[in-house]
């Protein structure tokens, strides 16, 4: 479940891809902006991959451990998966030599709060670990499984209010939904992006419940 253990847990430094590392670009925002993760797709293009979704019942949470997806991986020098989205998300962020973010401001996209403490941000897998487990990823090799776990391409990483992403956990957008409305849109629309890139299933009552949020966007 994703929770307060991405900040405390580092994992072993493992370097991403040339094309990874372009990604890091996105840490060149100007002061004072709003930073956000990659922009999700459209809401037609989004009911579009919804539909080439292959729809089956949830697999079993048997074998599941986030050692599975290994995280957070080391982006360049000292900086990992999470401070990289720290500072991506986040408004005049400042890291120190270990590039841990020691001041800044971060507003949460789920519930509306701003944060000027990093220890009071999680990064939220928009797909959880575990419910890709329970979508397919039970069958990916360990280095597909920490690509998806480190994943800064896509719309799958973004910082929020800890406590919001603790009561998420592992459910899906037919059990759970950001309590602030304004963004259902936004997040149905990461969601579906990532599941249609990655090829994961989805249940019937998680593809109504998307079909749902996605008509109203």
């Amino acid at each position: 479940m994703p929770g307060r253990y991405a900040r405390h847990h580092r994992r072993p430094a493992v370097l991403f891809s040339a094309a990874a590392l372009a990604v890091t670009g996105l840490l060149a925002t100007a002061p004072g902006a709003q930073a956000a993760p990659p922009t999700p797709v459209d809401a037609a293009t989004a009911r579009a991959y919804l539909a080439r979704l292959t729809v089956a019942p949830e697999g079993s949470s048997s074998g599941y451990s986030r050692d599975r997806f290994p995280h957070w991986s080391t982006v360049s020098g000292a900086c990992n998966t999470r401070e990289t989205v720290l500072k991506r998300d986040g408004v005049n962020v400042v890291q120190n030599a270990s590039c841990a973010a020691v001041s800044g401001s971060w507003f949460s996209e789920f519930d509306g709060a701003t944060w000027t403490a990093a220890s009071d941000v999680d990064i939220d897998h928009v797909v959880p670990l575990a419910e890709a487990w329970r979508s397919g990823a039970n069958n990916w090799t360990t280095a597909q499984r920490q690509g998806f776990a480190n994943d800064l391409a896509r719309p799958q990483l973004i910082a929020v209010t800890d406590n919001v992403n603790q009561a998420k956990g592992d459910k899906d957008p037919a059990e759970w939904l950001p309590p602030r409305t304004s963004y259902v849109c936004t997040y149905t629309r990461m969601w579906v992006q990532v599941k249609h890139h990655y090829a994961l299933t989805v249940d019937a009552a998680e593809k109504n419940a998307i079909q749902s949020a996605l008509a109203g966007c």
